[in-house]
């Protein structure tokens, strides 16, 4: 019987031990050169280094929200709402809520409002305490925007 899938050069033992240690040796000098290679190809290209992708201000959504809300509250006819509950939507961040408390205090000509509102964003749902004033030119100010705990 004569074996056909390995050649005759490889069906003896010593030359099983030659060809076992040729295709060591095949697979280590591949290998080696992978490994070794130290050169950083992006430092000799010119890589600019200062450009980061990624990256994400710390929480922009969180102020673009802000901002709604402030929008919400400061729009509010007061005398006509009530208690009755104010949603609001940010179309920017995909975030949205409901402020149900909502109050007007003038004090020394200032006028401002408290308010409480849910927050329902990517992150989860939060409360949030409030308060925007009217500053001396006419503009509504957040003053306040905490998260209940």
């Amino acid at each position: 019987m004569i074996i056909i899938a390995k050649p005759d050069r490889c069906r003896k033992s010593m030359a099983k031990g030659l060809c076992r240690l040729a295709a060591v040796a095949a697979v280590s000098l591949a290998l080696g050169g992978c490994v070794s290679n130290t050169m950083d190809v992006a430092d000799s290209a010119g890589v600019d280094r200062s450009i980061a992708t990624g990256t994400i201000p710390v929480q922009p959504e969180k102020k673009s929200d802000q901002d709604t809300v402030r929008n919400a509250v400061s729009s509010a006819d007061v005398s006509k709402t009530g208690q009755s509950p104010i949603p609001w939507a940010n179309a920017a961040t995909g975030s949205a809520g409901v402020i149900t408390s909502l109050s007007e205090e003038r004090t020394n000509g200032v006028v401002c409002r408290d308010f409480v509102t849910s927050r329902h964003a990517y992150d989860g749902i939060a409360n949030f305490y409030g308060r925007a004033c009217m500053v001396g030119d006419g503009q509504w100010q957040m003053v306040n925007f905490t998260q209940q705990s």
